[in-house]
């Protein structure tokens, strides 16, 4: 059995190494994506459940009531 495997120059394990740390910071982004994906989903989900009436009323925040500036033209 030949050992020329084992015999990798050190450029060439440099650049397994650098992979290996891009993939992995790779799988763990992927995984920030996925469980902020599954929390959102949850919200949706449980938004579902709520009576639709929930979904209709006014907004409770005080600064939404105000109307916006209405601006007009001088001639």
């Amino acid at each position: 059995m030949t050992d020329d495997y084992f015999k990798v120059s050190r450029k060439s394990q440099l650049n397994i190494w650098i992979a290996n740390q891009m993939m992995k910071g790779a799988g763990y982004a992927a995984a920030v994506v996925v469980g902020f994906g599954l929390i959102l989903t949850v919200i949706w989900a449980v938004g579902q459940f709520l009576p639709e009436e929930s979904k209709q009323s006014p907004d409770p925040n005080t600064w939404s009531a105000i109307a916006p500036v209405t601006v007009t033209a001088v001639a």
